[in-house]
């Protein structure tokens, strides 16, 4: 399986969101409480799917139920300027009653369908047996490795390149999406 740049960097964003959310200053474990009052104000959020999909994604946590693994490893692929449609997902996941009450929040918007697209992905990462330990840098990897194989048992991880590439792009939509929320009365992030 191999995931692209664009997922890559939206997987970690996703996966700091969910960290911040996750415990309050006295260290409780508070996520199910915030993801409620997120949900709360879904048709608020969408105003955030493009600058920051990931503190949107949120929402959705534990909202699908991936039944096609072919089709979803198929949408990691993909970067950020071409998405399957939303409906060509249909036969691969299947949502909870309260996220597919959201899902139409969403999909009324526009670009809601590449939203949920990108939703989905990030919630599939999330739910890998592995997700935890599946990326690896390069200096990690055995020199003896054979890192030109092309097996599909393999994972391919694009790595930001330093050089301005596609981690730098996903720094500056978070960046925008923090001011944005401050622009919104929203505390800073620090």
């Amino acid at each position: 399986m191999s995931i692209s740049p664009y997922f890559l960097e939206l997987r970690s964003a996703y996966q700091s969101e969910m960290e911040d959310l996750r415990f309050d200053s006295e260290g409780r474990d508070v996520l199910q409480q915030r993801l409620a009052g997120k949900r709360q104000e879904m048709a608020f959020l969408v105003q955030m799917m493009d600058i920051s999909p990931e503190m949107v994604a949120v929402v959705f946590h534990q909202g699908f139920d991936f039944t096609g693994k072919a089709a979803m490893e198929h949408l990691l692929t993909h970067d950020e300027d071409v998405f399957p449609p939303w409906s060509s997902l249909a036969g691969s996941l299947a949502l909870a009653p309260w996220a597919r009450e959201l899902a139409e929040i969403v999909l009324r918007s526009p670009g809601g369908e590449r939203f949920l697209a990108v939703t989905a992905g990030l919630e599939y990462m999330a739910g890998l047996p592995v997700a935890s330990a599946i990326i690896v840098s390069d200096e990690d990897q055995d020199e003896d490795q054979d890192s030109d194989r092309d097996d599909d048992q393999d994972l391919v991880i694009f790595e930001d390149d330093g050089e301005g590439g596609q981690g730098s792009d996903a720094r500056t939509r978070q960046e925008a999406g923090a001011d944005w929320l401050v622009q919104q009365g929203f505390d800073a992030k620090d």
